[in-house]
């Protein structure tokens, strides 16, 4: 639901890859406290504007300077079927006399290894005590014995009120920019509820901005500054930077940064609770004053078995009253849920339709959203067990199976037949059920043991709402890049004729054919080899005479002649090169194009029936009715309502959308009232999601 942040993460480890993955615990102590929070002192003239002396900035600078580090990560990710590493830097300070430090999760989250430099230039290796993706907040604690000259007692800084600064007050940025030393940016606070349109950062699937208000400021920070400390001019840690958005800085506020660092000191993890309820601010034509509105309610969930239902208005939660009218207050009630202690029964205040409800629910706990990857080397792949909020994405009942998340080109999985490719889910080993990545290693250990040679095996997985069998040779695999000979069902690619001005510009003059635009994932084309930016030259021999843009009926038609069933040889020129594929031809599905459709002038978008294949790629049932959006101009009216293609339109006011006949009379009607505002409400894979959108009906026709 969320984009990737726009601008960067602070940090270079952004940059290397390492935002991707989950979090790993390094083992460290989990024992001590982290600094108590004291009183911000904001310093503020008689007028209302910031003022520091350089007296007053020295004295921050001493509290908090020797308490800085810069943090030095080897990290992991995955990637082609291996685990990868990369070095990146960060900053961080320490907190507690024993040495815990804070940083950010994006910094040392995935680390392998962590060594910090100190503000004295001694060095320290440290170990990751736990870290937490939502706030994007880590803690890692310094080894002393591994200091040239240990120390019995680190100096730390101490947390302040973040709650209490105010936009004008003067702040301090401290890091360590770029891998440099240590260093300190004077500026000043901004925005204290520094929300991003498009959602802010998400890692590990993880929306840090559904939690997170950042502290904005205009102190300088660039990358490798990320896990530094924003400071007040009473030398206190003020928040916890992470962000660069244009001039702006974006820092954790120190009091939820605290709150997370304090528990993970504790216990290595941070627990919190989840209600299943997916929400948003209210609508602005909404006559409400009170309340947040309800887009979705997952099943099974607590709010689903309490009666919560889709379009509710919640009013109240465990007492307290809820006013989310804005997209600036959402985090603030998603913080009052996630800290509700787990397991316990709160009431939940609410509106349906106009009248007011009560009921209970117990919350439950919210697990991760993204298990951890790990490369298992005998499969040449990566893999991760399933989380229940991915199960839930994936519409599964329950989190049995193993995913596959890469693979490597050339090694076992990759040379099966059919290969695996990322997103299968692993089922079945040999003669072996697999519920998770434990129980799939030790099928493997087992299958292998006392073997010199690769030991070829049955293995079921899941793709999509298919369930295939595959056999893999586990075990060491010859390292070639060979495409793999693998059943196939039909021609699932799209492609466009290779014109003579593309031939010429892409120096294959003379070439003609068509060229591969979209491939299907898990795929007989993609089995058989074939690859974005192929051209077709050939089809058992015979030319494929396209090469002007009305030759787009000249491929399909020669595909028409085969028998469902047969085998077809394809002549492809890859990278210059000509390259042949072979691929079995069975029936299609009814084409996309035969599907009624409809567009509309004023709020610019497109949307067409329910095709099959919208309905295998998306789980849809057969019986499922809306109508898909095809295509959403770009700027207009339905783009900056947040209208995406692949959404499910299924509500238009109130009004349900069958079809686009449906969709049809509904959008004359609203040509002939012309209402200010319009609201669509539709489904975008597992989530529901209301629209506001505001057309011009200048011009429009009835």
């Amino acid at each position: 639901m969320r984009k990737v942040l726009i601008g960067a993460f602070a940090c270079a480890a952004l940059a290397a890859g390492l935002v991707s993955g989950c979090w790993t615990d390094g083992g460290g102590t989990r024992s001590g406290s982290g600094a108590e929070i004291a009183p911000a002192a904001p310093v503020r003239a008689a007028g209302g504007a910031a003022e520091a002396s350089q007296v007053q900035v020295d004295a921050a600078v001493a509290k908090v300077f020797p308490a800085l580090i810069r943090i030095y990560v080897v990290g992991k990710y995955y990637d082609g079927g291996r685990e990868q590493k990369s070095q990146s830097s960060g900053s961080g300070a320490i907190i507690t006399p024993d040495g815990y430090a804070v940083t950010n999760h994006h910094v040392v989250g995935k680390a392998r290894n962590i060594r910090v430099t100190l503000a004295n230039r001694d060095e320290a290796e440290a170990t990751l005590v736990g870290s937490d993706p939502l706030a994007d907040i880590a803690v890692i604690k310094l080894k002393p014995e591994t200091m040239r000259t240990p120390v019995k007692q680190f100096p730390c800084a101490q947390f302040g009120d973040s709650a209490r600064l105010k936009v004008g007050d003067v702040v301090l940025a401290m890091g360590s920019p770029g891998a440099l030393s240590q260093s300190v940016t004077q500026g000043i606070v901004s925005n204290t509820e520094l929300i991003l349109p498009w959602g802010g950062a998400n890692l590990d699937g993880e929306p840090v901005g559904s939690l997170v208000r950042w502290i904005a400021h205009d102190a300088a920070i660039i990358g490798g500054n990320s896990g530094g400390p924003l400071v007040d001019l009473s030398g206190r840690i003020v928040g916890i930077n992470e962000i660069g958005v244009a001039s702006l800085g974006g820092a954790i506020p120190a009091n939820l940064a605290k709150r997370v660092a304090d528990e993970l000191i504790r216990t290595g993890d941070v627990r919190r609770s989840s209600i299943g309820a997916e929400v948003r601010p209210l609508l602005r034509g909404s006559k409400l004053d009170r309340g947040v509105l309800v887009n979705a309610v997952a099943e099974g969930s607590p709010a689903a078995k309490a009666g919560l239902k889709s379009g509710d208005v919640i009013t109240a939660f465990d007492g307290k009253p809820v006013q989310v009218r804005w997209a600036e207050e959402l985090p603030e009630f998603n913080r009052l849920v996630l800290e509700t202690p787990v397991g316990k029964e709160v009431a939940v205040e609410y509106l349906r339709a106009g009248k007011a409800g009560n009921l209970k629910l117990t919350t439950a706990a919210r697990g991760k959203a993204r298990g951890e990857d790990e490369e298992v080397r005998s499969w040449g792949a990566t893999f991760r067990d399933l989380t229940e909020i991915a199960a839930r994405e994936l519409k599964r009942p329950a989190t049995d199976g193993v995913m596959v998340t890469s693979v490597r080109p050339g090694g076992p999985s990759g040379q099966a037949k059919p290969q695996l490719v990322p997103g299968d889910l692993i089922v079945r080993v040999g003669e072996r059920d697999v519920k998770d990545l434990e129980e799939l290693k030790k099928a493997s250990a087992q299958l292998t043991a006392g073997k010199t040679e690769p030991v070829l095996t049955v293995v079921a997985f899941e793709r999509g709402t298919e369930r295939l069998l595959t056999a893999i040779r586990i075990g060491p695999a010859e390292d070639d890049s060979r495409s793999p000979e693998v059943r196939k069902a039909w021609f699932p690619a799209a492609v466009q004729v290779f014109t003579r001005n593309l031939a010429e510009a892409m120096n294959l003059k003379g070439t003609r054919g068509v060229l591969v635009t979209q491939m299907f994932p898990g795929s007989a084309a993609e089995k058989a080899g074939f690859q974005l930016g192929d051209v077709i030259t050939h089809v058992d021999g015979s030319p494929v005479e396209a090469s002007q843009p009305e030759d787009d009926g000249i491929f399909p038609a020669m595909i028409r002649r085969y028998k469902i069933g047969a085998e077809a040889e394809m002549t492809v020129v890859r990278a210059g090169k000509p390259v042949k594929l072979k691929i079995e031809l069975p029936a299609a599905p009814v084409p996309v194009a035969e599907m009624k459709r409809y567009r509309d002038e004023v709020f610019e978008f497109t949307g067409r029936d329910v095709a099959f294949n919208d309905r295998a790629r998306n789980k849809w049932e057969e019986s499922q009715a809306g109508v898909f959006v095809e295509a959403v101009e770009q700027a207009g009216w339905g783009a900056l309502a947040g209208m995406r293609v692949g959404d499910l339109l299924l509500e238009i006011d109130g009004q349900p959308v069958a079809d686009v006949a449906a969709l049809e009379k509904i959008m004359k009607a609203l040509r002939a009232t012309k209402p200010a505002s319009v609201t669509f409400f539709v489904k975008r894979g597992v989530h529901g999601m209301y629209l506001e959108l505001e057309p011009d009906w200048a011009g429009a026709t009835n």
